[in-house]
């Protein structure tokens, strides 16, 4: 029966681990990389649980989908005497638990002792690990799990590509990291691995970070759509041909294990899975142990939204929660996919399916989910950690790209057929009017109105970089805190208002309405329609366009609202007449909707073959 090491015992040094070590070892004591002995070191006597996110084996999920049929544990231990004992989690277990008869008395000695511990695995059990308890010092080193799996090994290519737009910190950082984790490890990846950098910005020096199965390719500004269908068609062409390519953002951190057991999980899947996407975690850059989002899904309200409720992963009901959560109802085939920060596509699905739409940003890797209708396979320990939505909010991104994008998928591929995606863009539009955000109003009818132009539109070369580029320079100007409070103590309005005392509670704040507040807020859009007036006085509130403090800015005359995170912010003045000027927009641009929608959406589905075509792609990106 062959056997495969799958997954390692994984220690690192890095901001994450050393802020949430729980992620990888639940201790008493701490678990501390020794430079001079160049090994790790369970510190004191104590109890290490390594039931974790990262070192616990996902047992059903592997059971599941790949061939795995036992599993061994291998530990590399020197030092004081101490004792393994195997643990395990089934679906009601908030702490790990012990299995019976399978501890192991090691004596203490100098030199390094290996144990191999079979394990006990069980239909009931969701994953297993291992728990050391400790009488002093313990090393640990070269530890893994062993599995025994039925069938032969797949063979694998795996390329992974990322798109990266002048964010050298984070890509050079990765790049190193998989030099020295993957591509120098000796392990069996390492002859069957490549990584692609696209480099749209074209910032970084391709020849200096290139070689040795590491390819950075300057690229034109085609967006994160174009850069990873670049990546794709790399992966496609080259010798041997990728097996799967797996898509990275830029401005993540990841942890090489995780593309390691990617490629294990990839050789050992079965038959009916070898075409599944296997989807990564989103976990929180700035929060390491909160989860975001593993897969999502489009809402009938035509919103992106994680199929699970934020997790913390130190909390091990929450790392069993991950393993064993069951989709809704509401979570279908016409509405799942997998984000792009961290997704493995097999190739054989890109030839079947067609490449990407040329979106430029945001809604592409929604759209193409959606489109594969594959099985997503998500498992503990397969992540990156990304910077939080809401602390990077662009109006340009959110107001124009989402806006338009979603109208072309589900015009041109039938994308999430049940979500309404004219009822988010009234929303949105209400939202931004009713905060005086008019500037950002705007760009939601700029990405309608281009919709509205047509396929030919989107699949001009060039199109998507000038559209995001103008969106950008007419979304609403934010100012630093210095120009800020200059701003606000020259207006009379704005007396009292100061930006270096301010709290976040105090901008996140809002208070109630009345019914009667409520429906004339409603009917008024907040006092610039039917009964129009001037407001007076002023409110402070967040940048996100997604919130409503609808009882803080009843009434007012002027709004300020402040990115905390970036500490930048912009005063808003009411202005009824810019409101009906582009209420009177807005209706012009619905009336043509309505009478010419079913002529565009059969435009878009008949374009839809050739924007994902190899052809079109290969003249977009000039390699034809």
């Amino acid at each position: 029966m062959p056997s495969i090491q799958f997954a390692n015992v994984l220690l690192e040094t890095n901001p994450r681990s050393v802020s949430f070590p729980s992620l990888y070892c639940e201790s008493d004591q701490p678990v501390v990389f020794d430079a001079q002995l160049g090994d790790w070191v369970m510190y004191a006597q104590g109890v290490y649980d390594f039931t974790t996110y990262f070192n616990a084996l996902s047992v059903s999920k592997l059971r599941t989908y790949t061939s795995m049929r036992s599993a061994m544990l291998h530990l590399e231990l020197k030092g004081a005497a101490c004792t393994v004992q195997q643990t395990m989690g089934d679906a009601l277990a908030h702490e790990s638990l012990l299995v019976e008869g399978t501890d192991v008395t090691v004596p203490a000695s100098d030199d390094w002792q290996v144990v191999d511990l079979p394990l006990v695995i069980t239909d009931t059990m969701v994953l297993v690990g291992f728990k050391i308890v400790t009488e002093g010092q313990v090393a640990i080193r070269n530890s893994h799990y062993v599995l025994d799996v039925a069938d032969d090994f797949n063979e694998v290519e795996l390329a992974v590509a990322t798109t990266t737009f002048k964010k050298e910190s984070f890509i050079i950082n990765n790049i190193g990291l998989v030099r020295s984790h993957i591509i120098e490890s000796g392990d069996d990846i390492a002859k069957h691995f490549h990584m692609y950098v696209i480099d749209n910005g074209r910032t970084l020096d391709a020849m200096a970070l290139s070689g040795d199965r590491i390819e950075v390719i300057p690229n034109e500004n085609v967006g994160g759509a174009g850069g990873f269908t670049r990546g794709m068609i790399a992966a496609m062409r080259q010798k041997p041909k990728a097996t799967n390519v797996l898509l990275m953002d830029d401005d993540v951190a990841v942890s090489p294990e995780s593309i390691k057991r990617t490629y294990n999980l990839l050789r050992i899947l079965k038959p009916q899975y070898r075409e599944a996407m296997i989807s990564g975690a989103m976990l929180n850059y700035e929060v390491g142990e909160d989860q975001w989002e593993d897969t999502g899904f489009m809402t009938k309200d035509g919103i992106f939204a994680p199929c699970k409720p934020p997790l913390r992963l130190t909390q091990f009901e929450d790392i069993i929660f991950n393993e064993i959560h069951e989709m809704t109802k509401e979570i279908t085939p016409d509405n799942h996919y997998a984000a792009w920060w961290y997704c493995c596509i097999p190739i054989s699905v890109i030839e079947r399916n067609g490449l990407p739409l040329p979106l430029f940003v945001r809604c592409d890797d929604a759209e193409y989910g959606i489109r594969c209708k594959t099985d997503f396979i998500t498992m503990n320990g397969l992540c990156v950690w990304h910077m939080s939505f809401h602390k990077r909010y662009n109006p340009a991104v959110e107001r124009y790209q989402t806006t338009r994008n979603t109208m072309i998928a589900q015009a041109a591929a039938g994308m999430a057929p049940h979500a309404d995606f004219m009822h988010e863009l009234h929303r949105n539009m209400q939202l931004e009017l009713k905060k005086f955000g008019y500037d950002n109003a705007e760009l939601c009818l700029d990405a309608f109105e281009d919709f509205l132009k047509g396929p030919k539109f989107i699949g001009t070369k060039g199109q998507a970089e000038k559209s995001f580029m103008a969106a950008n320079r007419n979304k609403e100007t934010l100012h630093d805190l210095d120009e800020l409070q200059r701003m606000a103590d020259e207006d009379p309005d704005l007396a009292g208002f100061d930006a270096y005392t301010i709290t976040r509670q105090l901008i996140d704040a809002d208070k109630p309405r009345s019914r009667s507040e409520r429906i004339q807020d409603f009917v008024t859009d907040n006092g610039q329609r039917i009964l129009k007036n001037e407001g007076e006085g002023y409110a402070v509130i967040p940048l996100l366009g997604w919130v409503y403090p609808a009882g803080v800015i009843r009434g007012k005359k002027k709004l300020i609202v402040i990115d905390w995170y970036n500490r930048k912010g912009a005063i808003r003045t009411k202005d009824p007449n810019r409101y009906a000027r582009i209420m009177k927009r807005y209706q012009r641009d619905l009336k043509y909707y309505k009478a010419n929608i079913n002529r565009l959406r059969e435009e878009y589905a008949q374009a839809f073959p050739k924007l994902t075509s190899l052809q079109f792609w290969e003249h977009y990106l000039d390699l034809d």
